[in-house]
Parts: C-alpha cells; structure tokens; sequence
C-alpha cells in the first residue's frame, strides 16, 4: 500500500466514526498522474447525488505526456462503493451533525482507492483538548527519552 495523498485536517475537525474504502471513477491519465503524486484532497468534499457518491474539488495535475489535456482538473468524480455501503453512508448524512471526508488517496495492488469516512464536527473546545493531549503526549514521549 503506497501513500498518494493524505487530509491532516480531517482529523484535527472530525471525529471519525468509521472508514470505508472506496475506488474512485478516473480517466486513463488521471491514473498516471495520480500514481506520481500530483493529486490534492485538502479542498475536497463528499456529497450524494441521485443515490451515488461523488467527490467534488479534488484537484489532479494533467498528466505531462497525456495526448488529450482538456480535462478538468477539478471535475466531479463518482466514488465506487457496495450499494449497502451507499445507503448506509446516505442515511448517517442525513442526520445531525454527520458529514462524509476523505482521508487519503493510496494505491493498493496497482489500483487506486480512497479512504473516506463518516464523521462528527468537532466544537472548538474539542479541538483545543485534542491538541492538548496531542502535545502532552509528545512531552511525555520526550522526557521519557531523555530519561
């Protein structure tokens, strides 16, 4: 499993209740292109539309050598999932509070998939507490190095 792009932020807002691995619908150099790195998922969002799931704002840099760059690098691209899965991810969204993020974009045995996840909004305060023990861990692991 190779890392391709990874969405920091998410954690540091949402908390996550529960990840799902979905393929994404690509063209042929958007595949290679993705492959070397060039993609981005820290604008991106998931929403649903006519009972599918699609992904909007994520930007992937044309490939170099691709013979047709007349596609959109923003476009609007529809996410692979079971139908139980789509449903599922439709009626939590519905609800208060629940919205679906991507996490990261990795390749697992040549084939590119995303983690995306359903999650909470955290309140300010909580952002504050996680930091807060995000940095009292780090503290602790520094002293008991040092020790």
């Amino acid at each position: 499993m190779k890392q391709l792009a990874n969405n920091k932020k998410a954690f540091h807002d949402y908390f996550i209740e529960k990840k799902y691995e979905a393929g994404i619908e690509l063209k042929g150099d958007e595949v290679k292109s993705i492959k070397q790195g060039k993609v981005s998922i820290k604008e991106s969002f998931i929403g649903d539309k006519n009972g599918e799931i699609y992904i909007y704002g994520m930007h992937v840099t044309p490939f170099t050598e691709a013979y047709d760059k007349k596609i959109d690098p923003t476009r609007t691209r529809k996410l692979l999932l079971h139908r139980k899965e789509i449903s599922t991810l439709i009626g939590k969204k519905s609800q208060a509070g629940f919205t679906i993020v991507p996490l990261s974009i990795y390749e697992n045995n040549g084939l590119v998939k995303i983690e995306i996840a359903l999650a909470k909004g955290k309140k300010l305060y909580d952002k504050r507490e996680s930091l807060k023990k995000k940095d009292d861990k780090r503290r602790i692991e520094r002293a008991l190095k040092n020790y």
